[in-house]
């Protein structure tokens, strides 16, 4: 009798067409292993990934707005979240391997620093090796989860965590997808964010968003993913028509302008370069003060490479915290 795998493997026969990524061959692992009875190749990268320490961090990692004031902001998990059903929907009308694009979607940014790429900018500015956030990602999860072991996921889910951002080097039908993906969720759900925020008001948005997209957020993003799905269909390439890739533009553009590089929405940022500098200084003036598996990171890829691992995957509030810990003065009273 097939088991659950094999029968999954064989329906991706009919369900995935030939320009998707099957199970079935596919999931070369740095480290081979035996397949899961259950799981497909893919499906197991998903599990790897959801059940990771970092992936849980990610709820206490900015997205644009730091420290906000609210039970509703998006965090990176959210946006993660948000980028995976998006994502999905447009990979299984497209007939192409959902759990290899969830697998993409949910380790996309697993390297996020605290802070949001403001964070970014400053590991980037502070560490002379660069940091970017993407290979940060695969970083994540080649060599500093399970102990330094990895997850050992999937050659095809390792490129498209690499190349979200970048498009480089080219990976599946599936990464480009979550690619693009990446970009319908934060322009979208950051002007929600903004909105709520009050830097910006309903209507602010350009007339060529309205018109060709929508008003409200729901039917902006179902307008542009529709568009994907039509425009893409039958063909080995995802991409937008050109009135929609023309309005996606503006509304872009329109976000840099007014919310990302925004001084009232971004005012606290010129703080983050200091904050991270300091505990970065810290750690490699002090390396025994790291945990265990960093010193080893340590020994065998230099004290700067894991310091930089530690500040990385640290969350806002506990940078934060153990900023104060490390350099404020504590309260004392006489008794």
């Amino acid at each position: 009798m097939a088991t659950p795998r094999e029968e999954r493997e064989y329906a991706e026969l009919s369900l995935v067409s030939a320009l998707g990524v099957r199970a079935s061959g596919a999931g070369d692992r740095e480290t081979p292993e035996e397949p899961c009875p259950l799981r497909t190749c893919f499906q197991r990268d998903v599990d790897r990934i959801t059940h990771c320490k970092a992936f849980r961090r990610l709820k206490h990692k900015t997205q644009v707005f730091l420290q906000p004031e609210g039970d509703h902001y998006r965090t990176r998990l959210t946006h993660t979240l948000e980028v995976s059903r998006i994502a999905r929907t447009i990979s299984r009308a497209l007939r192409l391997n959902e759990d290899l694009t969830e697998a993409i979607a949910l380790g996309h940014d697993l390297g996020h620093t605290p802070f949001g790429h403001a964070g970014e900018r400053a590991l980037n500015e502070i560490y002379s090796g660069g940091f970017r956030h993407y290979e940060q990602s695969l970083r994540v999860v080649d060599r500093l989860e399970k102990d330094g072991r990895g997850l050992n996921l999937c050659r095809e889910t390792r490129t498209g965590i690499l190349n979200h951002t970048t498009g480089t080097p080219r990976g599946s039908l599936e990464a480009d997808i979550v690619r693009l993906s990446d970009k319908i969720a934060y322009i979208n759900h950051d002007l929600d964010d903004a909105e709520r925020a009050g830097i910006l008001a309903p209507g602010d948005e350009p007339a060529i968003v309205r018109e060709r997209l929508g008003e409200r957020n729901s039917r902006r993003i179902n307008a542009i993913v529709t568009d994907v799905i039509e425009t893409s269909r039958g063909r080995d390439v995802i991409l937008m028509s050109p009135d929609v890739t023309e309005a996606v533009g503006v509304f872009t553009d329109f976000m840099y302008s007014e919310v990302y590089k925004n001084p009232v929405a971004k005012g606290e940022e010129s703080k983050v370069h200091d904050i991270l500098l300091g505990i970065w200084r810290y750690y490699t003036g002090h390396p025994d003060a790291l945990p265990e598996d960093y010193r080893r990171i340590a020994d065998e890829d230099g004290l700067e490479r894991a310091v930089t691992d530690y500040v990385s995957g640290m969350t806002d509030k506990y940078v934060i915290d153990r900023y104060l810990e490390l350099f404020v003065p504590r309260s004392w009273q006489v008794r």
